[in-house]
């Protein structure tokens, strides 16, 4: 009888782990982001199952903040929906730690002011304890980041930078030393869920970055779809989408928001496999 396979036990192994699979695949691998308690706790959770049931390989889980200056008016909407009705980070990160059954690597997308405030030990405490194995940070800049590093690293914790077609050579250097887990080229200019990817920019993007690193390189914003996600997906390692899967959990009856959730989700998967 085989010895069993060793599981990888910090963040970035797990995240590496999960894009080799896809790899061994021949396809992209798929990030799918939900925002925690959106548009309920339980349907939440109900929600983020289904994703990893249709063929999600990680999981980027939203802790809604009142200023979410990357998100376009989809996910603005779910994040309010979230805080109005009195959920607080330790009420999604409850729901974190209740979806550890789910064998896929999870990241928290949120502000740096979250972690800030919370301190910044504490929040990589919080993060760890709950299962996660990283963070993006989308207005952390690499530059200014080292205190939260440490803690992360601390924790086995990967930070996820994003890069964007107008970050200059320089700066493209630091995001692909500093980010671990992988670097998030942006796909378009502007905030998420309002247009489609820009494909030729966004393939040249990922081209300088890969250039720089052997860290998987993933696509999120404008990717809506399966078609987008089948464009992405022949020159990146993972495909990130968002704002269509959020609107599935929310638009219509909750009772039927995770049944919407797989069904989008199972296309997003069909189209990040390479033909």
């Amino acid at each position: 009888m085989s010895a069993p396979v060793a599981q990888p036990t910090t963040g970035p192994a797990r995240i590496q782990a999960a894009f080799d699979r896809a790899a061994a695949e021949d396809r992209a691998a798929l990030i799918v982001y939900l925002t925690a308690c959106y548009p309920d706790a339980d349907t939440s959770r109900a929600c983020f199952e289904a994703a990893v049931e249709a063929g999600a390989d990680i999981l980027e889980i939203g802790i809604p903040f009142s200023d979410p200056m990357m998100d376009g008016p989809v996910i603005q909407a779910a994040n309010q929906h979230v805080l109005d009705a009195g959920y607080r980070v330790s009420d999604q990160l409850e729901l974190v730690a209740s979806l550890d059954h789910l064998d896929v690597p999870k990241l928290v997308m949120t502000y740096v002011t979250i972690a800030d405030t919370r301190g910044y030990a504490a929040f990589a405490d919080e993060l760890a304890d709950a299962g996660l194995s990283g963070v993006i940070l989308p207005d952390l800049p690499v530059a200014e980041a080292d205190a939260w590093l440490a803690e992360a690293t601390r924790r086995d914790l990967a930070t996820v930078f994003l890069a964007s077609s107008v970050s200059t050579e320089e700066r493209l250097d630091a995001i692909a030393a500093t980010s671990s887990g992988w670097v998030y080229a942006t796909g378009l200019l502007g905030v998420t869920g309002v247009k489609s990817v820009a494909t030729d920019v966004t393939r040249e993007l990922v081209a300088r970055v890969k250039a720089r690193t052997d860290q998987p390189v993933a696509v999120g914003i404008g990717v809506k779809d399966r078609a987008s996600a089948a464009e992405v997906a022949a020159y990146a390692d993972g495909v990130i989408v968002g704002s269509s899967v959020v609107r599935a959990a929310g638009e219509g009856d909750p009772a039927g928001a995770a049944d919407r959730v797989g069904a989008l989700v199972r296309t997003l998967r069909e189209g990040v496999a390479r033909p």
